[in-house]
């Protein structure tokens, strides 16, 4: 009667733990780098639908030198003016590469949003995932004057 060998090689059942486990890794810096992008894109987001709701109805800074009476009529042309002008300002086009934005104005509301996107270079990819990440945020702000 023939004994069965149950000796075998761990090496395969090791080296298949060992890239499950460096595809997990890569996915957590990942999803880390993706998520610090979107925190600092929200602040960027944040102060320039701040910017544009300022300056987009005035014209001029309000935070400063007060609310003009009458209807605060939002020019389009001044929020994206404004927009741009922040985005520079703070260096937000520097630290974002590639990044992009977009305005929507709510007349009757009187709210501003903005819109702001930029990819993501991914720090380690995972077999068969995309290299580049495009990350998102949305600041909006209101124009309101109170009698």
């Amino acid at each position: 009667m023939r004994r069965r060998d149950e000796g075998g090689s761990t090496t395969p059942l090791i080296v298949g733990f060992a890239l499950v486990l460096a595809m997990a890794i890569a996915m957590v810096v990942d999803v880390s780098a993706a998520y610090l992008q979107r925190q600092g894109l929200d602040s960027v987001a944040d102060g320039a639908a701040l910017r544009a709701a300022d300056l987009g109805a005035t014209g001029e800074e309000v935070y400063g030198g007060g609310v003009p009476q009458g209807r605060l009529d939002l020019s389009a042309d001044r929020i994206r003016g404004s927009v741009q002008e922040y985005l520079a300002a703070s260096g937000a086009f520097a630290n974002f590469p590639g990044l992009s934005f977009d305005i929507d104005i709510d007349r009757a509301s009187s709210t501003v949003t903005v819109h702001v996107t930029a990819p993501l270079d991914l720090p380690l990819t995972v077999p068969g995932s995309p290299g580049v990440a495009e990350i998102g945020a949305i600041g909006s702000a209101v124009v309101v004057t109170e009698q």
